[in-house]
């Protein structure tokens, strides 16, 4: 991991979540999950009183609040359970199995958890106020506790997936095909999971093949697990080939440079734009076209890259010459991995003949 988040970069982010209109600058990762956890402690807290209000008629107060919160809690231990399992496991068409890639359990859960603290923790302070008793105050004090260490992880998590600039939130649970080959499974699993620096993956394939996606949805797991990552299409990486690093503005926490993971879509577009608008050959005289080519090469070398690419066949041989032009500035070739999507895209459907026919003379 080159570059992580630190506890000022967090303070700074919570500084300017509180404060500021986002009627007009907008709304980050950040901020909606801040605004999400006040829903879930607003419903806890809600409906416990309109529960007391109710009760409070037909036994004693201290009862009543009790017996609001204790309820309410119930009710969205219930109903977390029944969201957690149906829509994961039952309610998905085929069950478990239709997963490509599994979700990950434990991540989910562990939110799934997160939002039942702050339900517990609503419903109970609503408690506490309406009758202090001191089941309703170890309750608070205990769930206040409990949820120090998820908010802090949560917090950080979003930070680490709204600083990429990723262009929609995807996991890769979500990135599904009507089959794919155990191996390319495998082939994607060791890029996710590799401890190297410098891992290289290629994702070649027309369009609506997924590989925008896929790439985004592989990046998000990484994001997650607290790696750096950096999304930008080709273009705008040429004009970042000759900037020079600077950390020092609370926007960018880390450059390309200095990410762990790279993601560089829409180098090409693939099928049905037949040639390629950047070659191997092309982009390297990018890479060395400025006064930072020698820490262009360095970075490029030591990051772990996801490439989005077009089609790849045997008479243009994309791999071979991507791989060559890697080769070239120092990149292993067993850290290099490829993935042709092409054979997993829709097929194109035949065209439809025009309506009416010619009469005939």
């Amino acid at each position: 991991m080159k570059k992580t988040i630190t506890r000022g970069n967090m303070f700074r982010q919570l500084k300017a979540d509180l404060g500021g209109k986002d009627s007009y600058r907008g709304v980050t990762l950040t901020y909606t999950w801040l605004a999400n956890q006040f829903g879930h402690f607003s419903l806890g807290f809600i409906p416990a009183f309109i529960v007391y209000l109710v009760l409070k008629n037909h036994m004693d107060e201290a009862r009543a609040a009790l017996t609001a919160a204790w309820s309410i809690s119930a009710l969205w231990l219930v109903f977390e359970a029944i969201n957690f399992l149906w829509p994961l496991t039952i309610g998905k068409k085929g069950g478990v199995k239709s997963y490509v890639f599994q979700p990950a359990w434990g991540n989910v859960a562990f939110d799934t958890v997160t939002d039942l603290l702050f339900f517990w923790l609503g419903a109970f302070f609503c408690s506490l106020l309406c009758k202090d008793t001191t089941i309703a105050r170890v309750v608070v004090v205990v769930t206040g506790v409990l949820l120090l260490y998820p908010t802090y992880y949560w917090y950080l998590t979003k930070m680490y997936l709204q600083t990429p600039g990723y262009p929609f939130q995807f996991r890769l649970s979500q990135w599904s095909t009507e089959q794919i080959a155990p191996e390319d499974i495998n082939l994607i699993r060791r890029f996710l999971d590799s401890n190297t620096q410098g891992m290289h993956l290629f994702l070649f394939g027309p369009k609506n093949s997924g590989k925008t996606s896929l790439s985004v949805a592989i990046a998000t797991e990484l994001s997650i697990r607290h790696y750096s990552a950096v999304y930008t299409s080709a273009m705008k990486l040429y004009c970042m080939f000759y900037e020079q690093d600077d950390d020092t503005t609370a926007d960018v926490l880390w450059t390309w440079r200095k990410a762990s993971i790279l993601v560089i879509d829409d180098i090409n577009p693939g099928d049905p734009v037949k040639e390629d608008l950047i070659t191997s050959e092309r982009f390297l005289s990018f890479v060395d076209g400025s006064s930072t080519n020698d820490i262009n090469r360095t970075a490029l070398k030591d990051t772990n890259v996801i490439w989005v690419l077009g089609n790849d066949d045997e008479d243009r041989k994309l791999s071979a010459t991507w791989q060559n032009m890697l080769h070239s500035i120092g990149v292993e070739r067993e850290k290099m991995l490829f993935l042709n999507l092409e054979k997993y895209a829709p097929k194109k459907k035949p065209a439809k003949a025009e309506y009416g026919l010619q009469m005939q003379s």
